[in-house]
């Protein structure tokens, strides 16, 4: 396969999407007191649960589903719904920044590349790659970029600042309104803070370079708040060529009011430079020509910047509640890449660098109509999303980053719209249902400096989307949910006819919008005290999956899935200073057609597993111990070639003092496994081999033990 084809690849973006909530009992306030409940729980700093901020001024901002327009605090959605709080999220030892988000049960988050890359997403049997088919959300703005020069729906996570996280809202499965494109796996949407109770200024330094540098504070202006926060940080990892990370991070927000009457704007800024030691084949290292942390070509790597302008406005009335965000976002991307090594050219080898450059900008509006039906409780809510994206991609064959050749230099218009409908009632104390619909409309323009390649496309897509909430019955409730989800493929590969690199030679186009299908049974109960568990039996079929293709590092559309999965997720609140936690992911992955190749889905995972326990309350000793298992996966459709399992244990232990100094010690990988953190098969070609190559297994390893400390201030 050649590079250049795989640049028309499909994957996922994060759509303006959030779910609606089923009805609650009753109306507006619990918007507001779910906000600041929520946040009185949160820490400004990773490693002391100690309170940032409350009332109503310290609004993370509308989360969409976490509580009904009610007096009181609503249920989830769905046994597989949720929401994590900042202290939460913070109180977890990670390696960096993405991996906070394996708070989400069944999330498994990893990188097979340097750290400023996007790093890899695995749930309910999905290899997502870099954010296919899991739509993820900062602050109101869409993470994932459609039509990426790397991959589609390349999500990096990496410009987050854990310590502003409010909240995290997660939802799995195709079911609700507000999550459209590329959500059928799943959707997170964090939110930031508004203000912090008390500034933060905190230092680390540990193992292999690492040094970070953070500031957060907020100060009264006018009638609201001004928040401030600022990152820079360095990480040259334990690789044999330093990744040599360079990473500085901004966000300034003004915000009045709540989370339900006020309004925001935010700036954020974010830029990172490193080397990428990736994936390498197994045999070089039993051969002895690198060790497993060597690389045999050390000039990959990469740079990136974000930035971006968003606001948000909500106001509560008589008719219910109203709410509205936008954004605009400038992003650009270079990735140097070589996966093959000398398989495709012997003499110059088989780097490319991949350029991404793009403005995006979109938005929401929605209103909730709060009302009643023969006396019933019952509320309706219509929505609007739009983004569009002014794309420049290309792909440039390189040796040591310097550019030999263009293969591709396209320019891309994509936009889309969405429509959303759904209503929520409740018929009894013991019954509510949701019935909606979500309808989106897809267009794109492509000029290609391949004539035969330019074109234009557009597609259209309506999901049902269907709930059900039983009970409760002794603190048990039950859920039924149904809908129908989709992902946008890269619109190259859409009007495409020919290959950029052999115009001679033909290639299928690939559909524009490819729909999922879902459906979910779950239980959730409260009879302990303390012990919330819940068990969800869930079923997806895709009529095309992206897969990864380890020759190339991107993602193309293949054959239709089916899976069947179960999820069993714990979280037990032993006694006000102890917590412990335990999910289980079991999933059977296959194509759904016949193929004499095989049925198995390469990189599907079979079993996820994850457990851990947190202690501290406020002042004195505060610590975490988290477990994390990653089952081995079928690399191949046949199932001959499979990865090894990964178990992974990290932890922390700190103290918080009275004077609002904190210190903790992170240590990550404790048993210091040998494991991997990714691993995948495929053909490559190392100098003295045969021309055709040699089909492999390549792994990323896991990075040895290393410490981490961390000294905090508040004031």
């Amino acid at each position: 396969m050649s590079p250049v084809r795989s640049s028309f690849t499909s994957g996922c973006l994060a759509a303006l999407a959030g779910p609606a909530s089923l009805l609650a009992p009753a109306l507006l306030h619990a918007q507001t007191v779910a906000s600041e409940a929520r946040l009185s729980e949160i820490s400004v700093a990773a490693d002391a649960p100690t309170p940032a901020t409350s009332g109503p001024v310290a609004s993370a901002g509308y989360v969409g589903g976490v509580t009904g327009i009610g007096g009181s605090l609503r249920t989830v959605d769905a046994a597989s719904a949720g929401v994590i709080t900042g202290a939460q999220v913070n109180n977890r030892p990670a390696t960096r920044p993405g991996e906070v988000l394996e708070a989400v049960p069944g999330l498994i988050v990893t990188q097979h590349s340097g750290e400023g890359k996007a790093n890899q997403f695995f749930l309910r049997g999905f290899n997502l790659d870099h954010g296919s088919d899991i739509a993820i959300h900062v602050d109101g703005m869409p993470v994932n970029m459609r039509t990426n020069a790397h991959a589609q729906g390349y999500a990096d996570i990496n410009f987050l600042i854990p310590e502003l996280v409010g909240a995290v809202e997660f939802h799995k499965g195709p079911y609700f309104v507000r999550d459209g494109d590329f959500a059928s796996a799943g959707s997170v949407r964090i939110d930031y803070l508004d203000t912090v109770e008390k500034n933060l200024a905190l230092t680390s330094i540990g193992s292999f370079g690492y040094k970070r540098a953070l500031t957060i504070g907020s100060a009264p202006i006018g009638e609201g708040h001004l928040l401030v926060a600022g990152e820079a940080q360095v990480y040259d990892g334990p690789w044999v060529e330093p990744d040599r990370m360079r990473k500085l991070n901004g966000v300034l927000r003004y915000s009045q009011g709540t989370a339900t009457d006020g309004f925001a704007v935010t700036g954020m800024a974010y830029w990172a430079k490193w080397n990428a030691t990736n994936q390498i084949p197994e045999r070089a290292v039993s051969e002895g020509l690198i060790g497993r942390f060597g690389t045999l070509d050390p000039s990959d790597g990469g740079d990136t910047g974000r930035f971006s302008l968003s606001g948000r406005w909500s106001r509560t009335d008589e008719t219910g509640l109203s709410r509205a965000n936008a954004y605009v976002i400038r992003y650009g991307m270079n990735l140097w890449n070589n996966f093959t090594y000398v398989l495709n050219d012997p003499v110059n080898g088989d780097q490319f660098r991949q350029r991404d450059s793009r403005v995006l900008g979109g938005g929401e509006v929605s209103h909730i109509f709060q009302g009643a039906l023969f006396g019933l409780p019952m509320e309706n809510e219509i929505g609007l999303q739009t983004r569009t994206d002014s794309i420049r991609v290309g792909l440039f064959n390189t040796t040591n980053r310097l550019t030999r050749s263009t293969v591709l230099d396209d320019r891309v218009l994509e936009a889309s719209a969405a429509f959303y409908v759904e209503n929520r009632m409740r018929w009894t104390d013991w019954l509510r249902t949701s019935v909606g619909f979500r309808a989106d409309g897809y267009y794109a323009d492509v000029v290609s400096d391949t004539p035969a390649n330019s074109g234009r496309a557009r597609d259209g897509i309506v999901n049902p989307k269907l709930g059900l909430v039983l009970g409760p019955w002794f603190d048990t409730e039950i859920y039924v949910n149904s809908g129908g989800g989709f992902h946008s493929n890269d619109v190259r590969g859409v009007v495409a006819t020919v290959d950029p690199a052999s115009p001679l030679f033909n290639i299928a186009r690939s559909p524009f919008l490819v729909p999922s299908t879902g459906s979910e049974i779950g239980i959730r109960n409260r009879s302990v005290a303390g012990l919330e568990t819940s068990l969800a039996l869930f079923q997806l079929d895709f009529a095309s999956e992206n897969l990864f293709q380890g020759d190339t590092g991107t993602t193309e559309p293949s054959r239709p899935t089916r899976r069947f999965g179960i999820e069993w997720t714990n979280r037990y609140a032993l006694t006000p200073w102890l917590r412990l936690e335990g999910d289980l992911t079991v999933t059977n992955a296959r194509f759904s057609d016949r193929d004499p190749a095989g049925n198995r889905v390469p990189e599907a995972p079979t079993t996820i597993a994850s457990a851990g326990l947190t202690f501290g309350e406020g002042l004195g000793w505060f610590g975490s111990l988290r477990m994390r298992y990653f089952g081995p996966r079928p690399l191949i459709e046949d199932n001959s070639v499979r990865s090894r399992p990964t178990a992974l244990l990290n932890g922390r232990i700190g103290y918080a003092f009275e004077n609002g100094v904190s210190l903790s010690l992170d240590v990550l990988n404790l048993t210091n496994a040998k494991a991997d953190q990714i691993t995948y098969f495929y053909t490559s070609r190392l100098p003295g081999e045969a021309a055709d190559g040699v089909a492999d297994r390549h792994f990323h390893p896991v990075e040895p033990t290393a410490v981490r400390l961390t000294l905090a201030g508040r004031f």
